[in-house]
């Protein structure tokens, strides 16, 4: 599936719930779901600067497409993250890099956050992309 692809089967997924409680609900499911990360990368290395709690994200890049693998020490936080990497993880550089991730606004999730949770998912989506431009300057 392309990124725009994974975006609209989200912005499906939440499209069936109106409550903002239930919405949340779903989040805390696909935390929970995100498979954990290896303990040796939950170090300072690893944590993204900008988030009210601490996360951890750690990508793998194998010449051609980045993996990311992440935790968090807030439940909520825990499903931004795992959101985030169902769209990026396993793309390109250039995907990556490129990307418009209009599902955030779509499903009401930056209007639903407190400012410090936004401007965490936003240090979040722009770590992906930092690693992702690093990797494609590596690589050139």
């Amino acid at each position: 599936m392309t990124v725009n692809e994974i975006q609209d089967s989200i912005i499906d997924e939440f499209s069936v719930f109106d409550d903002w409680m239930d919405k949340y609900n779903i989040l805390i499911d696909m935390g929970k779901s995100m498979p954990v990360i290896d303990p040796r990368f939950k170090t300072r290395d690893y944590l993204i600067d900008g988030c009210q709690s601490r996360v951890w994200l750690r990508p793998e890049y194998n010449g051609h497409r980045i993996t990311f693998s992440a935790d968090s020490d807030a439940i909520i936080t825990r499903g931004i993250i795992a959101l985030l990497i169902r769209v990026l993880s396993d793309r390109t550089p250039d995907e990556i890099i490129g990307s418009d991730l209009y599902f955030i606004d779509k499903i009401g999730l930056r209007q639903n956050l407190s400012p410090t949770r936004s401007n965490g998912l936003l240090a979040m989506v722009k770590q992906m992309k930092l690693y992702a431009m690093a990797f494609k300057a590596k690589a050139n």
